[in-house]
Formats: C-alpha cells, sequence, structure tokens
C-alpha cells in the first residue's frame, strides 16, 4: 500500500488507518483530528492504492472543517494473499477534551417582547444569558408545541444570548392555533425577521424534532446567516415517518397508547388517520376541535420518553397547549411541511455542508424513529453524529440533555478559540 503527498490536516494528529484486503477491492477509514495547519504524510506498504476518495474533495486538499474529524475512504488493489494490517499515527496530542453536560440553572429573561410578522401573526420572542454573548435562536418542536423555561438551560448564560420564540399560533404568540397563512416559509420568514429586529448579524440555529426540520431549512435557505447548528431528534417530514407514527408503526411499541388515538375515529375513516384528525381539528364546534386535540397530543406525549413521563403526559389535558400543538402539527403534516418534495431537505445538504453541526438522536425514538438521522448523516458525513444509546425522543431524556448541553460547550470553546 503505498500513499504519498497525502495533505493529512492534522498536527495533533491521532489518526488509525484500519485496511482489510480480502478481495478485488477493500476500504480503509482514517478518522482525523482537525489541526491548524496540515502535514504531508507518506505511507508504504506492499500494497498500491487504486484510488483515493474524500467525501469532501477527491484531492483531498480541502480546508473545510469537519467537526469531529475528517473522514477518508481508501481503496487497495487486490493482495495476493488477504491480509490485516493497522497503522497508527500518534503526535503531541492531549485527549480529547471532556465538556461540561449539565443543564445550566434555571434564569429568567432580560428582555421579552411581540413581534408582528404579517397583518395577522404576532410571534413572541425574549432573550436570555448574555446580551453581549454568541447569539443562539431555539426553535420548538411540534410544530405547535411553543417554548419553556426549561429551554434556556441547554446554553450557558454567561456565554449565550439565548433567543426563544413562539412560532406562529404557538405559545404566547398571536392568534392562538391560527393555522392561515402558517407555514414552513412563513416561519423562515419570520425568523430572518426575528434576526434583523434584533440587530443580529448572524447566529447559532439549535432545534429538535420538528425544530430539526425548520433548523435545517432555515439554514439551507439562509447558510450566511448560521454559525452553527445543533439538531436533536431528527424529522424530515418524508411520507414513510408520518405513517409510521400515525398510520399504525409506533402502535406496535405502544399499543396501549395507541389504541385510545384510534378508537376516536370510526372504523371506515381509519384509512388515513391524519386526515380523520384534520376534519375534527377543523370542526366549526369547538368542543369537538379540543377533544380531539387532546387525543392527538397524548398520543405523542405518551411516546415521547424511552420511560414514560406522567408529568409531560399531563400537558396533554390542557386545553390551549393541545388546541394549538394539535391543530399546527396536523396542518403541517397534512401539507407534507409545504415542502416541495419528500426528499428536498437531504437533496439541499449541500448547501450548508460546511456549517459546523452536531447531531443528536436518541436510539428508541418511537416518534422520530433514527432512520431519519442515519439518512441525514449519511448525506452529511461531515456532521457529528451522536447516538445516545439509553434515550427516546424527548430533549429532557438525561442522556439527550447532557449530549445537546455538551454540544454547546464544544462550539463556545471552538469559537472561543477563534476556530472558523
Amino acid at each position: 500500500m503505498r500513499l504519498t503527498g497525502l495533505q493529512i490536516p492534522n498536527s495533533t494528529c491521532i489518526a488509525k488507518f484500519a485496511t482489510t484486503v480480502a478481495g478485488a477491492g477493500t476500504a480503509a477509514s482514517a478518522s482525523l483530528v482537525r489541526p491548524p495547519r496540515p502535514r504531508q504524510v507518506r505511507i508504504s506498504t506492499p500494497l498500491s492504492f487504486r484510488y483515493i476518495y474524500h467525501s469532501l474533495s477527491p484531492t483531498l486538499r480541502t480546508k473545510k472543517p469537519l467537526l469531529g474529524g475528517y473522514k477518508i475512504l481508501v481503496c487497495a488493489e487486490k493482495s495476493s494473499t488477504p491480509v490485516v494490517q493497522q497503522y497508527t499515527f500518534m503526535g503531541s496530542s492531549k485527549e480529547p477534551q471532556e465538556y461540561n453536560s449539565n443543564l445550566y440553572p434555571h434564569i429568567e429573561p432580560y428582555s421579552t417582547g411581540f413581534l408582528k410578522v404579517s397583518d395577522i401573526h404576532t410571534l413572541y420572542w425574549e432573550q436570555s444569558g448574555n446580551p453581549n454573548g454568541h447569539p443562539v435562536v431555539f426553535l420548538h418542536g411540534g410544530p405547535g408545541a411553543g417554548t419553556s423555561a426549561s429551554n434556556r438551560r441547554f446554553f450557558d448564560p454567561e456565554f449565550y444570548r439565548i433567543i426563544l420564540l413562539d412560532q406562529r399560533g404557538a405559545g404566547k404568540s398571536t392568534p392562538h392555533a391560527c393555522l392561515v397563512d402558517n407555514t414552513t416559509w412563513d416561519l423562515i420568514g419570520d425568523i430572518e425577521k426575528l434576526r434583523e429586529h434584533l440587530g443580529i448579524p448572524e447566529w447559532q440555529v439549535f432545534g429538535g424534532s420538528w425544530g430539526s426540520t425548520l433548523a435545517l431549512a432555515y439554514s439551507q435557505l439562509h447558510p450566511d446567516k448560521v454559525t452553527g447548528i445543533i439538531l436533536r431528534g431528527i424529522f424530515l417530514l418524508r411520507k414513510k415517518e408520518l405513517d409510521w407514527f400515525y398510520e399504525g408503526g409506533a402502535a406496535a411499541i405502544f399499543p396501549d397508547a395507541w389504541e385510545p388515538f384510534r378508537d376516536f375515529i370510526p372504523e371506515e375513516e381509519r384509512d388515513n388517520f391524519i386526515l380523520a384528525y384534520n376534519k375534527r381539528l377543523n370542526s366549526d364546534d369547538l368542543d369537538v376541535q379540543i377533544k380531539a386535540a387532546k387525543i392527538w397530543t397524548t398520543w405523542e406525549l405518551m411516546t415521547a420518553h424511552l420511560l414514560q413521563n406522567q408529568e409531560n403526559v399531563k400537558r396533554g389535558e390542557d386545553d390551549i397547549f393541545s388546541l394549538a400543538f394539535a391543530r399546527i402539527e396536523n396542518h403541517y403534516f397534512i401539507n407534507k411541511g409545504f415542502l416541495p418534495s419528500g426528499s428536498y431537505i437531504l437533496d439541499n445538504v449541500d448547501k450548508i455542508r460546511h456549517i459546523r453541526t452536531v447531531i443528536v438522536q436518541g436510539r428508541y425514538d418511537v416518534c422520530c424513529p433514527m432512520m431519519s438521522a442515519w439518512d441525514l448523516h449519511k448525506a452529511w458525513p461531515e456532521a457529528e453524529f451522536k447516538v445516545i444509546p439509553d434515550a427516546g425522543h424527548s430533549a429532557n431524556e438525561p442522556g439527550i440533555a447532557a449530549a445537546l448541553v455538551a454540544a454547546n460547550e464544544k462550539f463556545k470553546n471552538l469559537i472561543r478559540s477563534g476556530a472558523p
């Protein structure tokens, strides 16, 4: 194997090449720590390389940083005898830094307000933390869930300027549970209006569940305004994801929670639960709307944790919360997120490939199963991908919360160090 003149951007280099030669071609991979400057490395063994492929650049000369390291794929020509060889290069590196993973204490906003974004909609927003800190915008899930005080706790309040907003119709935004002029593209426009209103040139974007969808779509449309992205519980709003949760897939795991959701709909309408609930959530009878909303919301809340959280499930009994959550969520789902195609977000990953990103996914997420995070990871290997082995969907699962805090801490340290 001969590999010469390869630029390995790694001055703190801990790289491991694992090569298995067992046929016409084999693959090797290297996980490299991003360095201050590139250096040349020469590797030589009895094998020769047929070609070298890098996920960002076939010439391996890209200077774009990859969070979590550079990945190199190598194909080697057939050897006369199958061998397994491993190469380890050790430099003067420090051990990987461990970051704080504990939620920060509760804090209060230092400013709040309402921003009129259309003739109909006015959005609630708030700021907490450091008024002169690095701005980060928190994009809540649902859609329709709104924000809560606990959302501020993922961020170091001494470093971050923490911005929360309630999306159209959600939380404290008005009019409540309104579906008129409420689309993904309206929300993206609102985020930009808020950024401009607050005088922020660029900011970090943080979103989970539907918030991950919105964070990705926003970043793809405005990549020059985004300094970094942290995502949780990936939701790409594809038909197979909606079918999994609303047409019986998740019911195999939570049959006890599914039956009340199913039984509210007459048998003759059970071929499409999203459509059946849409009729009731838009009924002229407010009592019908509220009853449907509570059942829709409770189904999701009962499946959001690896171990059911009864305090969380009780939120489904709240008329105000459940009406916005169910109506807006159903509105987006029946319209396929207002996206041009089911593959829209994956098709546009190139627009944000260069942005520092961490993806956090619970292994046992029933609401947004890991297949979507995995598909995003395969399309975007440059993003750091963290699978939490003992977690479901909620950002409040201990392992997920810890990973989200640590991701913010990592970004904080990189920003402080002046890293690109």
